[in-house]
């Protein structure tokens, strides 16, 4: 018999059965099952192989037969149609209850239940301020794509998320967090993720990013310098204007990142050898640095001053601290909050020598600082966003210190480049590429004669010339 609406009313379990299945006469495979108790449920049942397949298609009702319609879309066919439609896939060789089973296995692989394992595993292979880093662009700019299915996220759904972040966090952001979303969609591949079969980061837009170029002036750095202080955020900041390293490998020194290094003799000519010598120096592990590479750093006598200051201390379990600087687990974080107070302070000194040396360009720039500065307060959002980055572009960072020395030690201290890039630990130039394969020199002597050359620049800038005894290059 055709099931129709009308005809499974009349249906009924046969006499001393429990369940029954009837059978419609047109659409193989297709039809009704009822059981003791009175539940009633479409059933589709195919051949696989040697195999037979059986799928529930719902509870048998009247509206079961309805085509339901949006517009002039529909939104689920009758139940007639879904049973032709899936006989139709197996003529055509298809398994829909395998389909259905896998559809169903993939709609729990969200972007936010995938991308849960994948920070969990980016947490034990990288260093602890990639992964915040990572672990913002997962979840809080990729937000949008949480309620998707991994396995059917587009291109064009990433190019429209890295479009949002791009208008409202700038280009670099944007970048970053597609960089990112490329490696997530690369690993989930890499872990057989169930229908992840391409990244779909490929081929979106990267946006052209303008590297900042700020260099710092003398007398900036000296206002820097002295209204530091000698606080944790004061030694650190001095740190970082003696040594150029990054900020984060300051902030979470280690104690037994300090110690003291030989620097082996060096033969200069058949007659000249220079002899080895021992200096206190900090030894940073490969997992601490953003190019992966263990890196030493020599310390001039008021670098080794300044570390040789700090306390030992012990944390609340009554241990001694891991760290330098900072409370609680981590090292030094407190940066925004300090720098602000400092901040007040630098600007006060300026103003005070561009007015007394009528320095009309420095006041024009400070009077500008102070606009934005006060703009920022009053806006929120993207605005404020992009006011802060025209802020930061003409007042200063904490990575101007490392690129003015980087620019200082080339162009006003004769500083040869790839001794300047030992010092910052650079890949780049004569360590870049197949030549870093084979070029292993450390430099070691070179990076400690630079440095000392830079602190004695540095504190002819801090202090009065006189007192100062220059330092000689080797």
């Amino acid at each position: 018999m055709k099931l129709t609406e009308r005809n499974i009313r009349s249906l009924q379990l046969p006499r001393g059965k429990t369940d029954h299945l009837e059978w419609d006469d047109e659409i193989p495979g297709f039809g009704i099952r009822l059981r003791a108790g009175g539940s009633r449920n479409w059933v589709f049942q195919y051949a696989l192989g040697d195999k037979h397949r059986r799928m529930s298609l719902g509870t048998t009702t009247p509206e079961s037969f309805k085509t339901i319609k949006q517009g002039n879309e529909i939104i689920k066919l009758g139940i007639r149609e879904q049973a032709a439609q899936l006989y139709a896939k197996v003529k055509l060789g298809q398994d829909p209850a395998g389909e259905k089973t896998e559809n169903r296995k993939r709609a729990s692989d969200t972007f936010e239940a995938i991308s849960a394992k994948y920070l969990l595993a980016k947490k034990e292979s990288i260093r602890s301020s990639s992964y915040r880093e990572t672990e913002r662009h997962i979840l809080k700019h990729s937000k949008p794509l949480n309620g998707l299915q991994v396995a059917n996220i587009t291109r064009r759904d990433i190019a429209t998320l890295v479009g949002t972040i791009k208008d409202n966090s700038g280009p670099v952001a944007a970048n970053r967090v597609r960089s990112t979303l490329s490696d997530f969609f690369s690993w989930a591949m890499s872990e057989g993720i169930d229908g992840v079969e391409n990244n779909p980061v490929t081929s979106t837009n990267k946006y052209v990013e303008f590297s900042r170029e700020r260099v710092l002036e003398d007398r900036e750095l000296r206002a820097i310098w002295k209204h530091a202080g000698d606080d944790h955020y004061g030694s650190i900041l001095k740190l970082l204007m003696l040594t150029g390293q990054r900020a984060d490998e300051m902030a979470s020194l280690r104690w037994t990142e300090l110690t003291v290094t030989t620097v082996p003799e060096k033969r200069v000519t058949d007659t000249i050898k220079l002899p080895q010598i021992n200096v206190s120096a900090i030894e940073l592990p490969a997992e601490r640095t953003k190019n992966k590479r263990p890196h030493i750093v020599p310390l001039s006598p008021r670098a080794d001053e300044i570390l040789s200051a700090q306390q030992r201390r012990v944390d609340g379990d009554g241990k001694l601290r891991e760290f330098v600087f900072g409370i609680g687990q981590r090292g030094f974080s407190g940066w925004s909050r300090c720098k602000e107070r400092l901040d007040a302070r630098v600007f006060k000194e300026l103003r005070e020598v561009a007015e007394h040396h009528k320095d009309q360009k420095l006041l024009a720039r400070l009077l500008k600082v102070e606009e934005l500065k006060a703009q920022i307060e009053k806006t929120k959002g993207a605005e404020k966003k992009a006011l802060s980055k025209q802020l930061n572009r003409i007042w200063w960072t904490h990575h101007d210190l490392r690129r003015t020395m980087d620019t200082v030690m080339n162009d006003r201290l004769g500083v040869l480049p790839h001794v300047v890039e030992a010092v910052l630990n650079h890949v780049s130039g004569s360590k870049a590429g197949v030549s870093g394969v084979y070029n292993r020199a450390v430099y070691l002597r070179e990076r400690t004669d630079a440095l000392n050359l830079w602190a004695d620049h540095l504190l002819s800038i801090f202090e009065d010339r006189n007192n100062v005894t220059s330092l000689r290059r080797a």
